[in-house]
């Protein structure tokens, strides 16, 4: 009888399916697992390659299954797809992600640690606090226009809006609105302190990181960028060129190419979400003072400008600092500007 050298897993919350499969492919076993007694059940597999899709929970379920001494194998959703035989239900997908891992030219996610988990926490729950601010002040503007009131946009131009309630625009406001707006922006300015501290414990990971510190070297990467991609972006050995990493990032072109004619599109988007904004925030604010103050002259950046909207110079010059990035991680060194280096 053939042994199971691939087990394909399709995890859920409380229900999950295994297809088992031996090295020619053929399936060797379909079941059903409950939560309780899945780790129980691979306890008593033969060591092998055990796959799953890179969703909620698989970086958990990894580092049990690693532990028990199998290889164990994240497969992004995408590249899962093609393989899904019609219909959807958790047999068919657990027999695709087990044939997707058996391609040889398949690409895995890498399994994070907890404290990689953790550190990647810090951002989300900033951006989580942030998305939230700014429903709060959207929620303050559109309401004071109900009673024609137009408060200006940004941040600063609300945290006014506390004198202003109880002076000028209180007196033309009922008991009931003008209680509301009061609470909403003791709400606003709580959500402030809280994003303050998270910024001061990620300006303090990123003064005591190596590669934090090596990373702001680069304009536009701050500490909030730098200890992001220290945290949330794999092993730079993981990539082949810096293009790899881009690509990765979600800022390389689409491609439409067919008869050997070249076709290139927008950016894919396809990536990690998180640094992909942070590195077009970053470079938006090196475009914005370029084009107050000047470029160097002869740099790319100048020459890109004079020609190129700044929008595409934008997203172009984060490619072009992603791509940086990569070197900087793979050689250990610091930026060196071009002009500097030339010189």
């Amino acid at each position: 009888m053939s042994e199971v050298t691939t087990i394909g897993l399709d995890i859920a919350k409380n229900v999950f399916h295994a297809h088992g499969a031996d090295a020619s492919g053929r399936a060797l076993f379909s079941r059903k697992i409950s939560r309780a007694k899945l780790l129980e059940f691979f306890a008593q597999q033969p060591r092998c390659t055990v796959a799953l899709e890179a969703c909620g929970g698989a970086h958990h379920w990894g580092r049990e299954l690693t532990h028990l001494g199998h290889d164990v194998k994240l497969i992004p959703p995408a590249y899962v797809k093609p393989f899904v035989k019609r219909h959807k239900n958790d047999a068919v997908d657990a027999e695709a992600i087990c044939e997707a891992a058996q391609r040889p030219n398949m690409r895995f996610v890498a399994i994070k640690s907890e404290e990689q988990q953790a550190s990647a926490l810090v951002f989300r729950t900033r951006d989580l606090l942030v998305r939230q601010r700014t429903q709060l002040i959207n929620a303050i503007r559109g309401h004071l226009t109900e009673y024609g009131w137009v408060a200006p946009k940004g941040p600063s131009h609300v945290a006014m809006l506390g004198d202003l309630l109880e002076d000028e625009i209180g007196s033309s406001l009922p008991e009931a609105a003008r209680a509301m707006f009061r609470t909403m922006l003791a709400l606003l300015e709580e959500l402030n302190d809280r994003i303050g501290d998270l910024d001061k414990e990620i300006a303090r990971r990123a003064r005591e990181d190596a590669i934090a510190r090596r990373l702001m070297t680069i304009p536009g990467v701050g500490p909030i960028t730098a200890t992001a991609i220290a945290a949330l972006a794999p092993a730079a050995e993981t990539f082949a060129k810096g293009r790899d990493f881009a690509a990765w990032l979600g800022l390389a072109p689409r491609q439409l190419s067919t008869g050997g004619k070249q076709k290139l599109g927008s950016i894919t988007k396809m990536g990690e979400r998180t640094l992909r904004r942070l590195l077009i925030i970053g470079s938006s604010a090196v475009v914005l003072q370029a084009s107050k103050r000047g470029a160097p002259a002869g740099s790319w950046l100048e020459q890109m400008l004079a020609r190129k909207p700044r929008m595409l110079v934008t997203v172009a010059l984060a490619n072009k600092t992603a791509r940086i990035i990569w070197a900087l991680l793979t050689k250990n060194e610091d930026y060196k500007a071009p002009v500097a280096a030339a010189a």
